[in-house]
């Protein structure tokens, strides 16, 4: 088996990327879906903006160095990877926070309907966004089985949430079919792209996505607590409110006004001031990401987590599969 893993590695079209990363010597890194490993150049482009931008540039730094456009240009490098337009993500907040924006706006789009409907044992902060709106009477939460989303879906769901990528068994929801059948009921869909983005193929427009949501420390490798991502569809941006009217959301920020006008397009799923290091740690991650290639990462992903299933086997491991056997119905994880 070592031979064999080691002729691998030496096949391997990626392996060279290995040196791109910091990594502990003898250290055989198995969390990336919780924390992606530090890019070698995230320091030295944090050094960058502290030192030259913040330290030298000062308050200049928003113009000059377009502080002030990283929301906007990061999330335009994050939107090839999970097959929207540049102009339909922003990268802003947490994911918690962007899953309780985008759930209100939906509930604003369908009035009459209240019901969010998720699957049990979807990510905690997913169910308790909702909680938190159906505490202020704005929401009612229903929960179904997996093999029974498509039928809960009735006159009531304003909005189907569903992470894309199970966090615990890396199962793989249909995307395109899930989102068709909420359409064929009148609802509108969110997705969490927590554990896909960056890690697998995602095409939300090609399935007629209406929103997502997703992290920016995980395979995107912003580093701890980076910022997070929303998505919109641009068929929605004109009629969207979002409840958390902050004053970079609004039209003219610098006009300080007393009353609320919401920008245009995604400007408006703005809160407050951009986390400037945060971004541009995720900046880096995201380069790095989309120059490996998404569907490369894929196909190693899906090589490396079958050979280690044929290890175990060959080493009569016994242990119970959590994930769906098939490489093709989980995302970047067996469990």
């Amino acid at each position: 088996m070592l031979e064999r893993a080691r002729a691998l590695d030496a096949a391997d079209p990626l392996g060279a990327y290995r040196e791109r990363f910091t990594l502990p010597e003898g250290v055989i890194y198995l969390d990336g879906n919780s924390l992606g490993a530090l890019p070698k150049a995230t320091p030295a482009r944090l050094a960058e903006v502290v030192q030259g931008q913040w330290g030298e540039g000062l308050i200049r730094s928003w113009n000059s160095a377009d502080w002030i456009g990283m929301p906007q240009r990061v999330g335009a490098k994050i939107a090839p990877l999970i097959g929207v337009r540049p102009h339909e993500v922003i990268a802003a907040d947490s994911t918690s926070v962007n899953l309780f924006k985008l759930i209100a706006a939906a509930l604003a789009l369908r009035p009459g309907r209240k019901v969010i409907l998720s699957e049990p044992g979807n990510f905690p902060t997913d169910l308790y966004m909702i909680d938190g709106l159906e505490a202020q009477g704005l929401a009612t939460r229903r929960l179904a089985p997996r093999e029974a989303l498509a039928e809960a879906l009735d006159a009531d769901v304003a909005l189907l949430l569903l992470t894309h990528v199970h966090y615990k068994t890396g199962a793989l929801h249909d995307m395109a079919a899930l989102t068709r059948a909420a359409h064929d009921a009148g609802a509108l869909v969110l997705w969490d792209l927590s554990h896909s983005a960056g890690a697998l193929p995602v095409d939300l427009n090609a399935c007629g996505a209406d929103f997502a949501a997703g992290c920016g420390y995980k395979y995107l490798n912003g580093g701890p607590g980076a910022p997070a991502f929303a998505v919109v569809a641009e068929r929605h941006h004109a009629a969207l409110r979002q409840p958390l009217t902050g004053w970079m959301g609004h039209a003219a920020p610098f006009a300080f006004s007393d009353d609320y006008t919401p920008a245009e397009g995604m400007n408006r799923l703005l809160c407050g001031t951009p986390p400037i290091l945060g971004l541009a740690a995720l900046e880096v991650g995201v380069e790095l990401v989309a120059e490996i290639g998404v569907d490369r990462l894929y196909a190693k992903s899906q090589k490396l987590s079958e050979f280690f299933r044929l290890c175990l086997s060959e080493l009569g491991v016994d242990l119970d599969l959590v994930s769906p056997p098939d490489p093709a119905r989980r995302g970047s994880q067996l469990s």
